[in-house]
């Protein structure tokens, strides 16, 4: 029976890299927590055709991990998916940096696939050689706070004017929305400027205002989920996906009376909505084919419903 190798590795752009290994090689696995970086899998993955690289977006990242690890556990090797790809071991690497770190890799020539959770700026466009996008599913941003704020006792809905009063900073303190809450400090919880989220949120919301200069910065949107669970006093503009993941430690609200449901979303009356998009530069081999094939098929749409975010088909 062919040794089946799958290495995924989740690398943070903050102070650090991290390195989550899985797979049947027991020696792959026990060196899994070890440092790496995005040039060391790139100059591994561009050995073969039948290794495949990702490298984007922290919010779409894990669903791409979990449709690879099936995939790779089903399959083990490419013929054993179809039978005109070669015999050789499923290499899938996916690397979680950013949207915008996502877009770039495809522009230097580091990745297969970028992947995505906005939408594609111009300048990208320009930029990629035969650019190519895949829509893997549709997210939305939702206004979060923790269960026991005070808020949720009070109001369950925010105008884009409230939301950009608390996020700039202009009320510091609860009691600034409303009298009746406690003169405690807003405590805003924002995802890193090089997600696709700030952008959104950014571009949907706050429009020419920036958000506060000490507003907690997160790395990730389950960092950024966390910090809400965390805090009492916080409020986040936390993942769709990510909030049915924790539901009941955190609290969605609408924004202008408009309820963050997977129908207010698709039809665009939830405004602050994204898409979580794969792009790639010119066509794909029939490895990569194979795979976009799986995560655009049933059972890759249906592990993106299962986490949370709205399937495309």
């Amino acid at each position: 029976m062919k040794k089946k190798i799958l290495s995924l590795m989740l690398v943070f752009t903050m102070t650090f890299s991290l390195a989550v290994g899985c797979g049947s090689n027991e020696k792959d696995s026990a060196e899994g927590n070890e440092e790496t970086t995005t040039e060391e899998a790139t100059e591994e993955t561009s050995s073969s055709d039948n290794q495949i690289l990702f490298n984007g977006s922290s919010t779409l990242a894990p669903v791409i991990t979990a449709i690879a690890t099936s995939f790779n556990e089903t399959y083990g090797t490419w013929n054993a998916y179809d039978e005109s790809l070669p015999e050789e071991d499923i290499a899938i690497y996916v690397s979680a940096g950013g949207s915008g770190q996502g877009t770039k890799a495809v522009i230097d020539g580091t990745t297969d696939f970028g992947m995505v959770a906005r939408s594609v700026k111009d300048e990208e466009k320009e930029a990629i050689e035969d650019e190519k996008e895949y829509q893997v599913g549709v997210d939305a941003l939702t206004l979060a706070v923790n269960p026991e704020n005070p808020i949720t006792g009070v109001m369950d809905d925010l105008s884009t004017e409230q939301i950009v009063a608390l996020f700039s900073g202009e009320y510091a303190t609860w009691k600034d929305l409303d009298p009746s809450l406690p003169e405690e400090e807003v405590v805003v919880i924002t995802r890193d400027i090089n997600g696709g989220a700030h952008e959104v949120f950014q571009k949907n919301i706050m429009g020419d205002t920036e958000v506060k200069a000490d507003a907690i910065q997160a790395s990730t949107m389950g960092e950024l989920v966390q910090n809400i669970i965390d805090n009492k006093y916080a409020i986040g503009y936390a993942s769709f996906g990510v909030v049915n993941q924790n539901e009941g430690k955190v609290v969605p609200l609408k924004v202008n009376g408009v309820e963050p449901t997977v129908e207010n979303i698709l039809d665009g009356s939830y405004i602050i909505q994204r898409p979580l998009l794969l792009v790639a530069s010119g066509e794909p081999t029939a490895q990569e084919q194979a795979f976009l094939d799986v995560i655009l098929g049933e059972e890759g749409q249906k592990t993106v419903e299962e986490m949370g975010f709205i399937p495309v088909k």
